[in-house]
């Protein structure tokens, strides 16, 4: 790592937000893993499954808003603060009452949505005590704690046949906790915040060409990421026959790589360009994901290819974020929850359709497919974006950092 990272910022709240990024996301997916041990419970069709593990992702993404605008306002740590506690709050009541209806399952769901909003905290507490030079790699190891993700695919199928499914929501708050502690100790507030403009300032970013190509740009990388983190249990029990806890295990596998790729993704971007890296990564992910869609007739021949996907969407996902404080450094807390946001509603996008592809033609493949043409897509549209930010005249902040954007 360049030595100049490590002098710069403000090493301990970057620990910080890494593990409360790392710890949220591990609760926020909890359907998806324990999705085989609830549908057998509640008896639950391939749609309704979809349709109950991508709710968090969306709920998440809903709250996202709601927490960048609040982290603009009163700071990352105290928002982060107050956030943790009201999921484990409501995680603790949750094993208390012991929901048992498909219905009552999406009251757990909007629980699961506020430890999804972390996105929105933890991203601005690590940019703001890093420079413009290295917001790539901060961002990318700030946001390598969606490995929480695959903690949650590893251990969450294996403790539900031990423990059952409400029992694992119950111990969820146990690393919560503990967490929560640690952060109080590790994290700062940022000396040096940007004074928040209030809603007023959203509604001209929300007429800016280049918030809504990094919403879209990030729809479709974290989107698949998260939402085959949701999903990939389910499905590799469903078409290959896995049992839950190896399915999950696979599931993980695929999900760490994706994880702890991002911070290579956010200091590639550093070195080439957030734009850049992005017009490669699209081109593979389309590519691999119409591999998977056409269909592999052995889990031998799909893991690999699911493994390389996931690899690419995390490259993905630190490209993307590259962009995000260097095209708009004064909004990062509402552009986060903006963009975060949309990768919340790409990954609810993913799962459900996923379910819905099943439930409608007996087969995941067309849901594939859809997202294969979604990621080329993305393609046409960063390499617009590259020939814009390219020609078009440069910020007055941007000055000398068009390396770092193209």
């Amino acid at each position: 790592m360049d030595k100049g990272f490590l002098k710069a910022g403000h090493a301990p709240t970057l620990l910080a937000a890494f593990l409360y990024f790392d710890v949220s996301f591990m609760v926020w997916v909890l359907l998806g893993p324990l999705g085989i041990s609830i549908s057998h419970a509640l008896h639950l069709n391939a749609g309704q499954k979809g349709l109950l593990v991508a709710t968090p992702v969306l709920a998440g993404a809903a709250f996202r808003v709601v927490a960048g605008a609040l982290v603009d306002r009163f700071g990352p740590r105290r928002v982060a603060i107050g956030a943790q506690i009201l999921v484990i709050a409501g995680l603790a009541l949750t094993w208390l009452l012991a929901p048992h209806t498909y219905a009552a399952m999406f009251g757990v769901a909007l629980v699961l949505g506020v430890a999804g909003a972390s996105f929105a905290i933890a991203l601005p507490l690590a940019s703001a005590w890093y420079p413009p030079q290295y917001q790539g790699t901060a961002l990318g190891i700030a946001g390598a704690g969606n490995s929480g993700t695959a903690l949650a695919a590893l251990f969450a199928p294996g403790l539900a046949v031990l423990f059952g499914w409400l029992n694992v929501l119950g111990l969820a708050t146990i690393p919560l906790t503990c967490v929560l502690i640690a952060f109080l100790f590790l994290a700062r507030e940022p000396a040096n915040r940007p004074a928040s403009a209030g809603l007023a300032s959203w509604l001209p970013l929300l007429r800016s060409t280049d918030c809504w190509a990094l919403m879209f740009f990030y729809g479709v990388t974290f989107g698949g990421f998260v939402g085959l983190a949701s999903f990939l249990t389910i499905y590799f029990n469903d078409q290959y026959g896995l049992a839950p806890a190896i399915a999950g295990t696979c599931t993980a596998f695929v999900v760490f790589v994706g994880s702890f790729v991002r911070p290579l993704g956010g200091a590639l971007a550093d070195r080439i360009g957030g734009a850049r890296a992005l017009t490669v990564l699209y081109a593979l992910a389309g590519l691999l994901f119409a591999l998977i869609g056409l269909g592999l007739p052995t889990i031998w021949l799909a893991f690999p290819a699911f493994f390389f996907g996931m690899l690419v969407l995390g490259l993905g996902n630190g490209a993307v974020f590259q962009l995000v404080p260097t095209r708009f450094p004064e909004q990062v807390g509402i552009l986060t929850g903006l963009v975060g946001m949309s990768g919340g509603v790409g990954g609810f996008y993913l799962a459900s359709s996923l379910g819905a592809a099943r439930q409608t033609t007996g087969s995941y493949g067309p849901g594939f497919l859809a997202f294969s043409l979604i990621s080329f897509a993305a393609l046409g549209c960063v390499l617009l974006c590259r020939r814009r930010w390219t020609h078009a005249e440069r910020p007055p902040h941007l000055t000398g950092q068009t390396s770092a954007i193209i």
